[in-house]
């Protein structure tokens, strides 16, 4: 006994025209889940105060990277991950050598190359020995002998008489920091899991009814 099964070209071309609405469906939801949590991430860290620069590191991409997939993806990333996944975890930050972590005072100025200056750096720029001053009760600190400029930097003092001479305050000496909280990513990758489904349907019914 023999069975032949004959497909008629019309539903051949209707499964043929939905699994091409899938395609595009998937794809089209995937872009927009995607794109909607850069842009979610990107405001979390705006609104956090972490400013644009940290928010423009939130990239995302599209796979395929062109055409239309069932198995279409979305992948978003940071271009900084350690500052930001800090951020968003809250660690417990201790210094390498187990002895302190310095923290420049608004006296001590910016680094040369971006970030917090560092107490070698201070010394090697401005020209002055940094002093250890322990304190009981709070932060130790690492102060200097000189004079504070217009910005309030502490520099070489000039003057032969001692006249506007401080000792100022450069570092804050701490065991360790605690890095609050700022960001909940995961709040917002969820949410856009969950849209998922629903752009999938709201496509594919967009897609036939055009």
């Amino acid at each position: 006994m023999k069975l032949k099964l004959d497909i008629d070209p019309d539903i051949a071309a209707m499964m043929a025209a939905e699994v091409a609405a899938g395609e595009r469906a998937v794809t089209a939801a995937m872009r927009e889940a995607g794109t909607g949590l850069k842009t979610a991430w990107r405001l979390q860290i705006t609104g956090a105060g972490l400013g644009p620069r940290l928010a423009n590191s939130i990239r995302s991409q599209n796979f395929p990277r062109s055409g239309e997939s069932l198995d279409a993806a979305a992948l978003v990333w940071s271009k900084a991950p350690v500052i930001v996944g800090a951020h968003d975890t809250g660690p417990l930050i201790r210094s390498k050598d187990g002895f302190w972590l310095a923290i420049p005072l608004p006296a001590a100025g910016k680094s040369l190359r971006g970030g917090r200056i560092t107490p070698g750096e201070w010394e090697r720029r401005r020209g002055l020995r940094l002093r250890f001053v322990y304190r009981r009760t709070g932060p130790s600190l690492l102060v200097a002998e000189g004079r504070l400029n217009t910005k309030g930097q502490a520099v070489v003092s000039r003057s032969k008489t001692g006249r506007g001479k401080v000792t100022a305050p450069i570092f804050l000496l701490v065991p360790q920091v605690k890095l609050p909280k700022r960001l909940d990513l995961a709040r917002d990758a969820d949410r856009a899991l969950d849209s998922v489904p629903g752009l999938i349907v709201a496509n594919w019914v967009e897609g036939k009814v055009d």
